[in-house]
């Protein structure tokens, strides 16, 4: 089982839940096999502690390393800040030139404000939000972090945040008066969406959406939005966290044709160094100055650094297309391969953030797919995150061990046998308590 698995039996002692992402937790893997951790990440790959070399055709850091692990460029730009001073009473230059970049990639912003990640880069914009429009209730679609103001919409009903992407997510420590101040709706409901606005009205203090995800947005679903809070004179919120900096130079929110008043980036805006950045209009933004939002460590001088490192490289190698392209043909092998195997896979989401599920048996199949990759040199799941550093030889290997892996799974979903090959227990899904 590794050292890896052994150091995360120690740790689930000593931390709660075993690490600091739930996206991490083994258990969302390979339970009692995966590698759990790392010595080095260069590029695409990656050393366990045993030395034992992958490939990551997963998550790239959970989608936060667009250009590759330990990229030279941003780490020339991030080791130049710690020579000169990570940290000072003064304030790092670098704020000012990266908010001036994100303004030039998006016209229709005025002001900026940071973060360090994407979770609080999100509780800042709902902070914002209410304090411009003076409304408590937020109206939200999709996923948008641990912050009480997304949970406490369970508060109301345990399983209100089961449809949006992560299910099980419980309101455990959220303040109990906060309930009925965030309800969700489904993307491309437009029904539900215009049923809150209908009963909550002069009420809503924002809307949060989520540019994209896994499926692609309906002819008019954008437009009712926007209509509605230009309507209640209220912020649009944009959740670019996932999506930003994948499609083009910039929000997808451009390439959708939404029109936010505030947009959250953090995750693939700085290649894996924390760095969170809100973007909007100055009838909105400018509220941050009446509401108290400050923390020492986002005024650090890496996250600004790391962020002007990575959009130049973008601008300059034209790495959105790449990304684009690699998930293409990933997955196109999906699809031709579950065919050639006869298997029942649905695919989906934007080429960069590619995704798959099994018809048949989704979990069982998913855990014996990650062990087998894992067995043939590949950090992989029903996933697929796109970066820089996948060239060509990457994704022909990595397609050749998924025939490998589906044939295998073809005999098991034949002789009925799936789960009796599994190494361990078959994978979580969703908010579980460990023990």
């Amino acid at each position: 089982m590794g050292k890896g698995q052994d150091l995360y039996k120690k740790a689930k002692k000593v931390i709660p839940g075993g690490t600091m992402l739930l996206s991490k937790r083994p258990e969302m893997f390979l339970p009692e096999q995966w590698p759990a951790y790392y010595k080095k990440a260069k590029g695409c790959y990656v050393w366990d502690l045993d030395d034992v070399k992958y490939t990551d055709m997963s998550f790239m850091g959970i989608g936060a390393c667009t250009l590759g692990y330990a990229d030279e460029d941003v780490n020339v730009a991030v080791q130049n800040a710690i020579e000169n001073g990570n940290m000072c009473t003064l304030n790092a230059p670098e704020e000012v030139e990266l908010a001036n970049l994100m303004i030039e990639l998006h016209p229709w912003a005025e002001m900026v404000r940071y973060a360090r990640g994407g979770g609080e880069a999100m509780a800042v914009a709902v902070r914002i939000a209410r304090a411009a429009s003076h409304k408590d209730i937020i109206l939200f679609s999709g996923y948008h972090g641990w912050h009480d103001w997304y949970l406490s919409a369970n508060l109301a009903e345990d399983s209100a945040l089961d449809g949006q992407l992560l299910p099980g997510l419980k309101p455990n420590g959220v303040a109990r008066g906060m309930k009925g101040t965030s309800y969700p709706f489904f993307y491309n409901n437009k029904t539900e969406f215009l049923k809150l606005i209908k009963d909550h009205g002069n009420k809503i203090g924002g809307v949060v959406l989520e540019a994209i995800r896994n499926i692609e947005p309906e002819e008019g679903f954008f437009d009712i939005i926007m209509q509605e809070t230009k309507r209640l004179g209220i912020p649009l919120i944009v959740d670019e966290v996932s999506s930003g900096f994948r499609l083009n130079l910039g929000g997808a929110h451009m390439v959708l044709k939404l029109e936010p008043d505030i947009a959250v980036f953090a995750k693939g805006i700085s290649n894996g160094y924390p760095m969170g950045v809100i973007i909007g209009k100055r009838e909105f933004m400018d509220a941050a100055q009446d509401s108290f939002i400050s923390s020492t460590y986002w005024t650090e001088r890496i996250g600004p650094v790391a962020a002007i490192a990575t959009i130049s490289k973008m601008r300059n190698k034209n790495v959105q297309s790449h990304l684009i392209n690699c998930g293409k043909k990933i997955q196109e092998g999906w699809k031709s391969l579950a065919v050639k195997n006869n298997i029942k896979i649905h695919v989906s989401s934007i080429y960069p953030l590619s995704h798959f599920d099994f018809d048949e048996s989704p979990l069982i199949l998913k855990t014996l797919f990650t062990q087998e990759m894992l067995s043939h040199g590949f950090l992989a799941t029903n996933s697929y995150y796109s970066c820089y550093a996948h060239k060509q030889e990457h994704i022909d290997k990595y397609l050749d061990a998924v025939d490998d892996v589906f044939k295998i799974i073809t005999k098991a979903i034949i002789k009925g046998n799936a789960e009796n090959l599994l190494l361990g227990p078959v994978c979580q899904t969703g908010f579980k308590r460990l023990s």
